[in-house]
């Protein structure tokens, strides 16, 4: 960072792993482009910094989740959230992005102005306590999509009333001791499968109490193939291998699932049969009413889950609250199960660029109201990006190929003496479908909150690693929608 300088080429907002990822593409890809990162928090990391519940993990392997330009060279391809802290903090150094990194800057505001081609963004200065503004002609958000400030809490009768403790995951208390305590964890998601069998191994019991059941699959905790390949070959050479293969196998399921959602319903709750055996209740508990990828598959890696509930260290209720009370949750059976410290995994509060306002020469942009395109900026935007990466995949394999169509683009505006870009959109041609397409709650209840798609390209989403690479870094800059000046 340059103390007191106030204009930037580009501002890149968020300084997790879609923000580093792309300050790395532009330094390589670009030249003699001034550019910083504006983070909120103290620290790099994003999501992995921020939360700290027991087990912190991703879902997605570290093949994908990487960055295609840094192979992950450890054993275990499902990571814990200390490991993809470093992974992080090593591309910070290996690339010099320390001095690029303005932490504890929060944008309330950006506002566009075509006569000027600029950016003006008023930050929220944690170090000072004022506030401040910078410019810049081009603006990538890499802020991802929810709510940093508070996760997804309902409203439960009789909250107060609960006399032990009450441990929200995005808000994880440094001091809480949950060796011994019987701990009741609500919901059914990647969260909550995750703080389960962690808590499992010091709690007295862990109940994961759901409303509903949630498709889950074991996975191996390290990559054979992987661990095996480096033995032989450059550690570049192995990771572009395992990377090919864990992309063309997880699109391969998600095709599958869509195409045969009946066929592979039966094959993942037969997989828990054979974890879980024959005395367990996989009807009632893993068997879930709608049909794979309609919501996001939970992975656990070797079983952890499977084997917490079958040491008897863990349980599974599946059941509907009717209130806390003083010592636990009153189901709606009648039941009551006896806690001491309550976890709510209920989820996250989606939230469109950090909760920033946007503004193009005078007018409010309501983000609800805009529509993707090409899946890395909104209609009618001027200079601008967005990354959002995949549901049904790593998120960094769609950040990587933002960040690269982003470079192009910024190369294709120099090279023909553009200073404003803008994808143009027709008023009254607007979809109503939002670009996340899982019927997952933490998405329904914000639906009108974030971007809608069109009916086809260059407006429609693919969800599609494949086919986003050959339209992303193939497809013409220039293609009639994307308006030049």
């Amino acid at each position: 960072m340059a103390d007191g300088q106030e204009y930037f080429d580009v501002i890149i907002v968020g300084a997790g792993i879609s923000g580093i990822g792309a300050a790395c593409h532009l330094q390589k890809k670009t030249k003699n482009r001034s550019y910083t990162i504006l983070e909120g928090r103290e620290n790099i990391g994003g999501t992995w910094d921020l939360f700290r519940y027991p087990g912190i993990r991703s879902d997605s392997d570290m093949y994908t989740l990487g960055y295609s330009f840094k192979p992950w060279k450890e054993g275990e391809a499902i990571a814990d959230g200390d490991s993809i802290l470093k992974y992080l903090g090593e591309t910070v150094e290996e690339h010099n992005l320390k001095d690029k990194i303005q932490f504890q800057q929060r944008v309330e505001k950006a506002s566009w102005s075509t006569e000027n081609a600029q950016w003006t963004l008023t930050i929220s200065d944690g170090t000072t306590g004022g506030t401040r503004t910078l410019r810049c002609n081009y603006l990538f958000m890499c802020s991802g999509y929810y709510n940093y400030e508070q996760g997804y809490l309902p409203e439960f009768e009789g909250f107060d009333d609960f006399a032990g403790s009450i441990a929200h995951p995005q808000h994880w208390p440094t001091d809480l001791d949950y060796a011994g305590k019987k701990v009741v964890v609500i919901g059914s998601g990647a969260t909550a499968v995750t703080v389960v069998p962690a808590m499992a191994e010091t709690a007295e019991h862990v109940t994961m109490l759901q409303r509903s059941p949630t498709y889950i699959a074991s996975r191996p905790q390290e990559d054979a193939l992987a661990n095996g390949l480096r033995k032989f070959l450059p550690n570049w050479l192995a990771y572009k291998i395992v990377r090919t293969k864990n992309v063309l196998l997880t699109m391969l399921f998600f095709s599958l699932s869509k195409k045969y959602p009946k066929g592979m319903k039966k094959r993942l709750i037969e997989l828990v049969e054979k974890e879980l055996g024959p005395d367990f209740d996989v009807k009632t508990h893993f068997t879930p009413r709608y049909n794979p990828w309609d919501q996001r598959l939970c992975a656990v890696p070797d079983a952890d889950l499977f084997e917490a509930l079958k040491q008897k260290k863990a349980s599974v209720v599946t059941d509907h609250i009717d209130r806390f009370t003083e010592t636990g949750i009153k189901l709606k059976s009648g039941e009551e199960l006896m806690a001491d410290i309550i976890v709510p995994a209920t989820g996250l509060k989606l939230q469109s660029l950090g909760g920033m306002a946007v503004e193009v020469d005078g007018r409010d942009i309501v983000v609800g109201e805009t529509t993707n395109y090409k899946g890395f900026t909104l209609s009618n935007v001027p200079n601008f990006a967005w990354t959002v990466g995949y549901t049904n995949a790593s998120w960094t394999l769609k950040a990587d190929l933002t960040s690269n169509y982003v470079c192009r683009l910024l190369n294709h505006m120099d090279k023909h003496g553009y200073k404003v870009c803008v994808p143009q959109l027709e008023e009254g041609t607007l979809d109503t479908s939002p670009i996340l397409n899982l019927s997952s709650g933490y998405i329904q209840r914000a639906k009108d909150e974030i971007p809608k798609q069109g009916q086809a390209q260059p407006w429609r989403i693919h969800h599609n690693y494949v086919a986003d690479l050959l339209h992303l870094k193939f497809e013409r800059l220039d293609d009639g929608v994307m308006q030049f000046s």
